[in-house]
């Protein structure tokens, strides 16, 4: 009998789609402000999913009763569950180590999780303080950020993860465990650590793995023409630009004359900046006064290759589908290039997430008047 116990924060990602840039501390703000269940869902998606797979390997999961864990299982599935834990209202991190804490004593082969950085900061803990750092992990990615590798790359890729793992078709390995600030974050500073290191399935395919910093003294000029071609071309009166976040996008902003937000979502139309730091809110507002074109400026994540679904919630599905999907244009620099073979997207909505499949390919802008193509990966 396979043993595999099942995690999950509630509260994660709660704070994507309304620029909160993070959940910690800050999940009952979500709430009020009217953020949904992100977490919960996506657990059972990826709960689902696995389904019969469970039953032929003779898998019992080991969860939470509530809303860490059996609140989120399909009724339909047949499948053997204990409940070993149970956490009353509102839940906390200390929740999360107790609960794993449970879980070792139960002996079990591999905890599959939702939840973001933090979630697999206070898992890796729990288990070194356990004397269990060997149990394998997979992060069903729920977070806003998820710079961590031991996360999948979608819901669908936890499940195929785990099926491949109990088929033994999988070697566990070493990856790294990063976090981001919250605090900083929250302030426009970007400060990322490595914190630990955690075991994980390895999978190139399924799994994301850890978040490079890029950095190149060199590439002045190549951030100079990137905003010269933006400004001459893409920055006219018609034109909404609607600018992601990172280090990429907010050098070139400034020099076209923006105040961008590092870590948030801007917008301008022409040279005038429309919009700062919008969340999905203001987003879908802007979109629907616009009668013009719609251009998405956005940079991949270096290392990960995710153009959307990390670190950019505010861009949800409503966005994209009212922004129109074509409407997106990758910005990234010839050394981030370097890190990606290809582009990740995770939309979070199975029809947009076919309409990228379909695409197979999407254009880069590397340079002034100068692009290249990427293939597209969606899971």
């Amino acid at each position: 009998m396979v043993r595999i116990g099942v995690i999950v924060n509630p509260d994660a990602g709660l704070g994507g789609r309304l620029g909160l840039k993070g959940s910690d501390g800050l999940a009952q703000k979500a709430r009020n402000a009217g953020a949904e269940d992100r977490a919960g869902p996506r657990a059972m998606k990826a709960l689902s999913l696995l389904g019969d797979h469970l039953s032929v390997h003779e898998v019992r999961l080991l969860m939470s009763k509530g809303r860490m864990g059996t609140e989120w299982l399909d009724p339909s599935l047949k499948i053997d569950v204990s409940v070993v834990h149970e956490a009353l209202g509102e839940t906390s991190k200390q929740n999360t180590v107790d609960l794993v804490s449970v879980l070792v004593r139960n002996d079990v082969d591999l905890i599959l999780y939702a939840g973001g950085d933090g979630t697999t900061r206070d898992i890796v803990k729990a288990l070194e303080q356990n004397s269990a750092a060997n149990t394998p992990v997979v992060g069903i990615p729920c977070g806003v950020k998820m710079y961590s590798g031991c996360f999948a790359s979608s819901p669908k890729g936890a499940a195929e993860v785990v099926q491949s793992w109990l088929s033994g078709d999988l070697l566990i390995a070493s990856t790294e465990v990063l976090d981001l600030d919250e605090e900083l974050y929250r302030k426009g500073e970007w400060s990322v650590r490595l914190y630990a290191e955690a075991m994980t399935p390895s999978s190139p395919r399924w799994m994301q793995g850890a978040k490079e910093m890029v950095e190149s003294a060199s590439e002045d000029e190549v951030i100079e023409g990137l905003a010269e071609h933006i400004s001459e071309v893409l920055m006219t009166d018609e034109n909404l630009i609607i600018w992601g976040s990172g280090g990429t996008l907010t050098r070139i902003g400034g020099i076209c004359g923006l105040d961008p937000t590092l870590l948030g979502i801007d917008a301008s139309i022409g040279k005038i900046q429309v919009g700062k730091d919008l969340d999905e809110g203001g987003l879908l507002e802007l979109l629907e006064g616009h009668n013009g074109g719609v251009t998405m400026l956005l940079s991949p994540m270096g290392g990960q290759g995710f153009l959307i679904g990390r670190g950019n919630l505010q861009i949800s599905p409503a966005v994209l589908q009212m922004a129109g999907p074509d409407s997106v244009l990758g910005v990234c620099t010839p050394s981030k290039l370097l890190s990606i073979r290809m582009l990740r997207i995770e939309t979070g909505d199975d029809e947009l997430d076919s309409h990228y499949s379909e695409m197979k390919y999407l254009k880069v802008l590397q340079g002034y008047r100068t692009t290249r193509i990427l293939p597209i990966s969606v899971d």
